[in-house]
């Protein structure tokens, strides 16, 4: 008996559908890890969006709460299936504080294990089954599985701009370039349903400016579309004052949470995604919130949300954690000062070969155009550059298959996922690579 045969239809179609491209090299890499005296030779991913620079500080945070405080009893039991009340009272006060500058409230939060469950769910309860999401190209590959493994959602990428140079003032997203997709989604016969921003964004770490959210906004709930910003990365952000990369900003576009304007609009069709993941470097606590002010999608949240929910002892230890305010503060000081020193060496190497890339403005990485090096401007092209880059090197990058914007050439580098003294190897290794490598469009 064929084995496929013994399971749905559905399963079928999920097993048939690689999460992202680059999965399996990664687990090579991780067989092969880079040591300074273990294993000199190893590999590093850069390809991964894991946050590793501010973990010491915070294991041993996380160790002294979990020796000097007592584990209350409501750790063992069962509680509100949108988070614990105290936990999401302290979640609120933290975002009030950290993200979004602007008092909420916690009966708008809905916390689930990880933003991929946050995300499934959300998406779940917004639209039906064959409606569709719009992303702005380049997105984060794995949206498409999100969205559409068991909620049954399609993913249109939006192409805003052909050449990465157009993205060194933001991300083009205007009401013409959405009023198209809506065009060219009804004329298919698709309904355009939810609209997904990631700010910070990934792959490109631009932002969009308040102004640029506001007229969104407004467009989305006109035409009554669901408005979701995504701002994971909304505490990983880039002093773009630094000497030594101030130049790539004549714009001074800084980050505002999209909360802002939810708390002014108050609208149901205005939601905001949030996890500890990445600002925190904690992604295996799996633990991911919705903010919405919409009433009748959050009573949904709650009944669907058992199978979803976080554990208890993980919301007190975390709860625990944010309280401390001082401590979150300086945290958050040291991390952005890391995460500036890591994008400003991996700006400096490419400066130095002329590769264009994005100044990011936030997030844990940077988009970097190699097409100069293409043997070909394929598909089959950019995965053999991809390969030659990790075999030759041991250095990883994302390839942009699965980003779906229609350039080819062009690849994501994760600049938190090795301390920088681990990090400056990996570039010298690249460095390597690019000088004797000829550029095929020299």
């Amino acid at each position: 008996m064929n084995p496929t045969d013994t399971i749905s239809d559905r399963a079928k179609a999920i097993m048939e559908s690689p999460m992202r491209a680059d999965l399996e090299v990664y687990f090579d890499a991780l067989e092969n890890l880079y040591h300074p005296s273990k294993n000199p030779q190893g590999a590093f991913p850069l390809n991964m969006a894991e946050n590793t620079l501010g973990w010491n500080l915070l294991k041993s945070k996380i160790q002294q709460i979990q020796e000097n405080e007592i584990v209350p009893d409501w750790a063992s039991k069962y509680g509100n299936t949108l988070g614990v009340d105290s936990f999401r009272e302290t979640v609120a006060q933290f975002l009030s504080t950290f993200l979004i500058g602007c008092p909420i409230q916690q009966e708008h939060l809905a916390f689930s294990s990880g933003l991929t469950s946050v995300i499934d769910l959300s998406v779940f309860l917004l639209a039906n089954e064959g409606d569709t999401a719009v992303f702005p190209a380049p997105a984060y590959p794995v949206y498409k599985n999100d969205i559409g493994a068991i909620p049954g959602i399609k993913r249109f990428d939006l192409q805003t701009h052909d050449t990465i140079d157009e993205l060194s003032a933001g991300i083009p997203l205007d009401e013409k370039s959405l009023r198209q997709a809506l065009k060219t989604l009804e004329e298919s016969g698709e309904r355009f349903k939810i609209l997904v921003l990631t700010h910070p964004d990934n792959p490109t770490g631009a932002v969009y400016s308040d102004k640029q959210l506001t007229l969104i906004a407004d467009w989305c709930i006109d035409h009554r579309i669901h408005l979701v910003v995504n701002e994971i990365y909304g505490c990983s952000l880039i002093d773009t004052n630094h000497p030594a990369i101030a130049g790539d900003y004549p714009a001074q576009v800084s980050f505002r949470s999209f909360g802002n304007i939810m708390a002014a609009y108050k609208s149901p069709y205005l939601h905001l995604w949030y996890s500890f993941s990445k600002d925190f470097g904690i992604s295996g606590f799996r633990v991911g919130l919705v903010h919405s002010y919409n009433e009748a999608f959050l009573n949904a949240y709650a009944n669907a949300n058992l199978t979803h929910s976080v554990s208890n002892y993980t919301q007190w230890i975390l709860q625990c954690l944010l309280e401390d305010h001082d401590f979150i503060a300086d945290y958050l000081r040291q991390y952005q000062k890391e995460l500036t020193a890591c994008y400003v060496m991996v700006v400096e190497l490419l400066k130095k070969h002329q590769i264009p890339y994005v100044p990011s403005r936030g997030s844990l990485f940077v988009w970097i155009d190699l097409s100069d090096w293409l043997e070909e401007n394929t598909d089959i092209g950019q995965e053999a550059l991809w390969l030659d880059i990790y075999h030759a090197t041991g250095v990883l990058l994302t390839p942009g298959e699965g980003f779906g914007h229609r350039q080819k050439g062009h690849f994501r580098l994760v600049i938190s996922y090795h301390i920088p003294s681990h990090l400056r190897v990996a570039l010298q290794r690249l460095d390597d690579y690019l000088q004797k490598t000829v550029r095929t469009k020299d």
